[in-house]
Order: C-alpha cells, then sequence, then structure tokens
C-alpha cells in the first residue's frame, strides 16, 4: 500500500507548454499588458547589423533581468537556474523546455557595458509612458521620500580620505541675497576671494566600493549604503528614482531631482515630502516653481527648561526679535550661512531673572538666528493647516513608504550585489521598472 507503483522520471511525452502554465499567473498578465518589442528599437543603435556572432534577443535578456527582480532572486546566475526549471519562465521568454538559455555571464556583460544609464532610463520611462496612456498614472501629487540599500562591501575595509565639500546648486542664488540683505542694512558685501572654496571634510570611504557612503541611523547597523531618492504617485507607480551614496542628506540631493521630475511632469501640484526635506531651500524651491510642498509638523529643537525658538518673535515692521521678557534683541549681521543674527543688550540681560532659560553664554548676551528664507518656512507651516492636507500627508504610508516594503519584502532591495554608483543606479531603476510592470499588469487585468 505504501510502495510506489512506477518510475516515471525516464519517461518521455509531448507536452503543450502553455497548458502547464495557470491561466491567472502573473507573467501572463504581464505578457498581454506590455508588448515587450519597443525594446528593440531602444537598442537598435547598440547592435551592428553586419558584423559579429549571432547575438542573443535583447527582449529576452530584459524579460530575464525583469523576472529576476519580480521575484527577488538575489544573482543572475540563480536567476538562469531558476529560469532552466521554471515552466513558467520559460513561457514568458517564448522558450520550450529544451531550448539552452543564455548564459549568465552573458547577461551580466550586456548589462555591464552595453546597455547604458541612458538606455535603462529610456526602459524605465517607456513602462511608464505606457501606464499614462492608459491613464493609470496620477502625477497631480507626488510622494517623495528615500530609502537606503546595503552596500556590497564591508566595513572592516575602508580608509580615511579629505575630500572637497560638494558646492550646492543654491549657494549662488543665496549669496546674492545675502549681499542684498547686508547692503541694505548698511554692511560690506561678501567678496567671492573671501568665499572659502577650499573646503573640505573627513570621510570614511571603502576600499571595495569607493562609492557607496557610511549610513548609521537610529538603532540600524553602521554600514556602507547607497539611498534611493524615490518619487512615485497616489496609485504608488515610482515616477523618478536618483541614487546617491547613503551619505548624502535627503535635502542636499533634492534639486537637481526635483528639476528633473517636474521637467518630466510638468502637470504635478503638491509635492509631499517628510521632515527631512522642511529646509528653507527646499520649501522655496517647491514654491517658486508654482507647486505647493506639503510637509509635517518637525519639532524645535532647545534645552530642556529653556525657552523654546518660538517663544522669540519677529517684529517684521522694526526688523528686530521680542524675548520673552518683551526686551528688544536688534539686528548685528547677516553671515555667510543665509541667518541674521539678531543680538540682545547684555547689561539688559545680566539683570533678567529669567537669563538660565535664556542663554548660558558668559557675557550674557542671546543671539537669535533668523534664515532669509524663513518665509518659505512660514508659508510651509499656513499650507499645514489648510483642510485637506493632514490627510493628502498620511497617505504616504500608503503611496510611497508601501513601495520601499515592497520592494525590500518582496523584491529583493535590501541589499545590492553590485558595485559603483552607475551600476548601481541601473539595478534600482530595473527594479522599479519591475515594479511598476507588475502593478500596471494588475491593474489592466
Amino acid at each position: 500500500m505504501l510502495k510506489q507503483g512506477t518510475e516515471n522520471r525516464s519517461q518521455m511525452e509531448f507536452f503543450c507548454i502553455d497548458q502547464f502554465v495557470p491561466k491567472k499567473h502573473l507573467l501572463r498578465k504581464i505578457d498581454k499588458a506590455v508588448n515587450f518589442d519597443h525594446i528593440y528599437e531602444m537598442v537598435e543603435e547598440l547592435y551592428s547589423p553586419d558584423n559579429g556572432r549571432p547575438s542573443c534577443d535583447p527582449v529576452v535578456l530584459f524579460k530575464m533581468v525583469i523576472i529576476q527582480h519580480l521575484y527577488g532572486i538575489p544573482s543572475l546566475r540563480r536567476t538562469v537556474e531558476e529560469i532552466d526549471m521554471n515552466v513558467a519562465y520559460r513561457w514568458f521568454l517564448g522558450y520550450t523546455m529544451s531550448d539552452k538559455l543564455p548564459h549568465f555571464a552573458t547577461i551580466s556583460y550586456n548589462f555591464l557595458h552595453r546597455f547604458t544609464e541612458q538606455t535603462i532610463e529610456e526602459v524605465f520611462h517607456w513602462v511608464l509612458d505606457e501606464i499614462a496612456a492608459h491613464h493609470m498614472l496620477s502625477p497631480e501629487a507626488v510622494f517623495i521620500d528615500g530609502t537606503h540599500i546595503k552596500a556590497s562591501a564591508n566595513m572592516k575595509k575602508r580608509i580615511k580620505r579629505e575630500i572637497p565639500v560638494a558646492a550646492k546648486k543654491y549657494e549662488e542664488l543665496l549669496m546674492e541675497e545675502i549681499n542684498e540683505d547686508r547692503e541694505n542694512h548698511g554692511k560690506k558685501q561678501f567678496t567671492d576671494d573671501k568665499n572659502d572654496t577650499s573646503k573640505t571634510k573627513n570621510v570614511t570611504e571603502s576600499t571595495t566600493d569607493p562609492d557607496c557612503g557610511v549610513f548609521n541611523k537610529g538603532e540600524h547597523k553602521k554600514q556602507f549604503a547607497y539611498e534611493a531618492h524615490t518619487a512615485c504617485d497616489k496609485n504608488g507607480y515610482i515616477m523618478d528614482v536618483e541614487v546617491t551614496p547613503g551619505n548624502v542628506h535627503d535635502s542636499v540631493a533634492f534639486e537637481e531631482y526635483y528639476d528633473r521630475l517636474t521637467e518630466s511632469f510638468p502637470q504635478i501640484e503638491y509635492v509631499v515630502m517628510d521632515a527631512g526635506y522642511k529646509t528653507p531651500a527646499v520649501a522655496k524651491k517647491v514654491i517658486d516653481s508654482g507647486r505647493i510642498p506639503v510637509l509635517p509638523y518637525k519639532r524645535t529643537n532647545g534645552k530642556e527648561g529653556c525657552f523654546k525658538p518660538y517663544d522669540y518673535v519677529y517684529d517684521e515692521y522694526y526688523d528686530c526679535v521680542i524675548c520673552p521678557n518683551n526686551e528688544v534683541l536688534k539686528y548685528s549681521t547677516t553671515n555667510r550661512e543665509g541667518y541674521k543674527e539678531y543680538k540682545s543688550c547684555p547689561k539688559i540681560c545680566e539683570k533678567c531673572p529669567e537669563l538660565a532659560k535664556c542663554t548660558q553664554s558668559r557675557n550674557h548676551q542671546k543671539t537669535v538666528l533668523k534664515h532669509i528664507w524663513s518665509d518659505y518656512m512660514e508659508q510651509t507651516e499656513d499650507i499645514r493647516h489648510t483642510t485637506g492636507m493632514r490627510e493628502l500627508y498620511d497617505k504616504r504610508k500608503e503611496t510611497i513608504e508601501r513601495c520601499f516594503a515592497d520592494a525590500k519584502e518582496k523584491h529583493g532591495m535590501r541589499y545590492t550585489l553590485v558595485r559603483g554608483l552607475s551600476q548601481v543606479t541601473k539595478w534600482v531603476r530595473l527594479k522599479f521598472a519591475a515594479m511598476n510592470i507588475k502593478k500596471y499588469a494588475l491593474h489592466t487585468a
């Protein structure tokens, strides 16, 4: 009763591969929704029509990589092994069970040398165009955030390096407004020769992958990582991504990334971001472009038991600051960072009964800083209290946070095995393109 009747391992039979793929299989839905023949047009210039050996079908190569990212397979070698045994994967590629698959090294070489960053970007935007053509993209409100990806680098293999501090794009505009403000107050302008362009900083660099950066946030383990600055719409479609080293702050990478995003999608009205983007430069950039920044409440800094920054009231008419004890802090100067400095009178402050709650300076002088773009920050606070903005911000957990969760839990984006900023950028774009294809296929089905 417990003995197997017959051994059929060596049995030969004829069958149709299409019959073994379930009717509701994801790859069937993708094959029906997306016409991959458009890839031929994108890569046509990368192939020679007359010379060389017959090449592998580029559509097959892209489909194999899409399978890798759809199912979170960590490496191309493992992907080829899985496709070799899986009937549905072979059906998706158009291969029979006896057809020989391309070697994994062939796929790796093509995506390393032949298919450039521009090619991958064209594929990514082609997928978005297909989604937009079927009216499934909603770019009126865009949700922006960043997530870290563990790099293929050991923390023990590192060196210390001194590198120049990268100049921010808005610094030239900021300096113009600083000099204008100083001139209005009778101060000398900052000249270019006094501007320190040789400022450097010490960073920890990996000897394995020099392009990544050290990431250490909260209870996370200190590690080398990359960061994917990502934007999506309210339906969860990834609209664009910018990959940087893991030690680049969200607000630093924002400007160039935002320009590219708004150029591709000029119909954007609301830009929803977390507290990491709540800086005067980001607020000015979004508001001046005619769009509405939706930002959360950010707790003010300050020592416990001392007055909070909002206890010092700015008087716009007299251009001064009123302290909690109703004393005046007069304008002193505007520094190179763009902050106006308002200082109190030490003779008055030393007699104040609440001096300990105000300042611990030796000369009993309180200094209050106010950024010259602080008006934009006040506008963001007004927007935050506008009807509907709270509900729009709450959608982050259903959109961009959900995209990151799916990418890491289902599609293997917690860490990367590729090295170099260019290769990681292509890897991330292909992963997000696969996620967009999956969502699009499920929606159309």
